[in-house]
């Protein structure tokens, strides 16, 4: 019975010996043979004697690596094997996408930066003028040896010169009104100009005021604020239809009336006699002009902006309606997007500013550019070397500066303060004059905020810092008071 048993063992072993060193099957014809074809039999030996835990697969992934090289320690015995690593072996470094946004930027890109197509509406208007040269504010026409080392528009150094020789140019900024319309307001018919531009897939708008055109049987008194892109002809086969559509016209259009689809010429206007039109460069603030946000008072700039641009201006000959525009730049939060600064609300309620919160989410205090805003000004002849300079409304140097940067010709700079600042300060006269004060009469406005003001504690921790971190041309006087 034994002997029955060894020798069916024995046939067994017999069988699987035969089956191991067995020649190879034919190779098919355009098929190469496994380069560990030899190997086989003694890694299924091998993967046998030491049962299930001990696979194939450890050979092939080099689980251990000791066993390839007969002068390592532990080689053919993986019960010394202490984990060697062959050396040189390459590590690869998991890159983790949460990495601070300035992070990101370096490898992704900002939101919406995608250049647009050729077959953009951008590109019809071949048949405008070259763009206007660069101005003496320009900082490449500045001398080298007039400009610190280290401030814009200094000579670049070695490395970053190559570096700009290697990375490509982008495209000349160009900037396209698409559409324009008249849109009654508290404050008087405003011109709503809708932009596209080559740089970003954002629609920027110019709110321009200028009621004068409303009519064109009386000569302007002031020069008219138009686009230039908009008026221009677009194509050979667009009709006049075409044009009033888009909002190339002259007048007020009525179901009865003939509006001319070009500007008449008109005689010339010496400006010296009117003052230059206000301008006011806005950010988006969806809190703030939506929802009324008290954290900041982006509503009632928005408001008080046009506001003031719509009030009478009086010149040597009289008076005239107001005139200027606001440009409405879709850089919200500081040009973070809505997203970030709604996570930077959450950490302004920990303790932080909005200077510091925009820091810890890995931003600049402010990421704004106003390229595209320049643009638009130039477009509607505001601001140019031949044409009106502007007294612009902010409280923001670094505003002002970037804009002389880009060329825009700025004669003055007009504060604006808050509103509860301005109550403040005629409370305080009235009581010197013992004028008793009465209630605030209502005015309309515009946004959430309407025409009245923004204020609490969020707003006054919100202005300390635009003066003591940014730089605000604002007085903390009036706070305090």
């Amino acid at each position: 019975m034994d002997l029955q048993k060894g020798i069916e063992q024995g046939l067994s072993d017999l069988a699987l010996l035969d089956m191991l060193t067995a020649p190879d099957l034919p190779v098919r014809k355009h098929r190469l043979k496994r380069r560990d074809s030899d190997l086989d039999p003694l890694l299924l030996a091998a993967a046998a004697a030491y049962g299930p835990h001990v696979t194939r697969n450890h050979y092939a992934h080099d689980f251990f690596p000791a066993v390839g090289d007969p002068r390592a320690e532990g080689a053919y015995d993986w019960t010394r094997f202490q984990g060697e690593v062959k050396q040189g072996r390459r590590r690869y470094k998991y890159v983790s996408r949460q990495a601070p946004r300035s992070e990101r930027l370096k490898r992704e890109g900002k939101e919406n930066d995608a250049v647009r197509e050729a077959t953009d509406p951008l590109r019809c208007a071949d048949n405008l003028p070259l763009p206007r040269p660069q101005t003496a504010h320009s900082p490449a026409e500045i001398p080298p040896s007039t400009t610190p080392a280290g401030l814009k528009g200094s000579p670049p150094t070695t490395a970053s010169a190559a570096n700009a020789a290697t990375s490509p140019v982008p495209p000349a900024l160009e900037v396209k009104c698409m559409a324009r319309t008249r849109v009654p307001t508290p404050h008087g018919p405003v011109f709503l100009h809708l932009y596209h531009n080559n740089r970003d897939n954002k629609e920027h708008l110019a709110i321009v005021v200028d009621s004068a055109q409303l009519r064109n049987d009386i000569p302007h008194l002031a020069p008219p604020i138009r686009s230039r892109t908009l008026d221009a002809k677009w194509s050979d086969t667009e009709t006049e239809t075409d044009r009033i559509t888009r909002g190339a016209y002259v007048g007020r259009l009525s179901p009865s009336s003939q509006i001319p689809s070009a500007p008449s010429e008109q005689p010339t206007i010496t400006l010296d006699t009117i003052p230059s039109p206000l301008v006011r460069i806005h950010s988006e603030c969806f809190t703030g002009e939506t929802i009324g946000s008290m954290r900041c008072d982006c509503g009632e700039q928005l408001d008080e902006a046009i506001r003031q641009i719509s009030q009478p201006i009086s010149t040597l000959t009289g008076s005239i309606p107001g005139r200027g525009a606001v440009v409405y730049l879709r850089q919200e939060g500081r040009g973070i997007g809505l997203l970030e600064k709604i996570r930077a609300y959450n950490l302004q309620d920990l303790g932080h500013d909005t200077v510091a919160a925009n820091l810890l989410l890995g931003h600049k205090a402010d990421e704004r550019a106003y390229d595209v805003a320049a643009a638009i000004l130039r477009d509607l002849g505001l601001g140019v070397e031949a044409g009106e300079g502007v007294r612009l409304l902010t409280n923001n140097p670094d505003k002002v500066h970037a804009l002389q940067e880009e060329g825009i010709r700025i004669v003055e700079r007009v504060p604006m303060v808050p509103r509860s600042w301005q109550r403040r300060q005629h409370v305080h006269m009235d009581a010197v004059a013992n004028v008793k004060v009465g209630a605030e009469e209502e005015h309309a406005g515009l946004t959430m905020i309407g025409g009245g003001e923004v204020h609490g504690e969020d707003l006054d921790r919100y202005l300390r810092t635009k003066v003591l971190k940014m730089g605000h041309m604002l007085s903390l006087t009036d706070l305090d008071s």
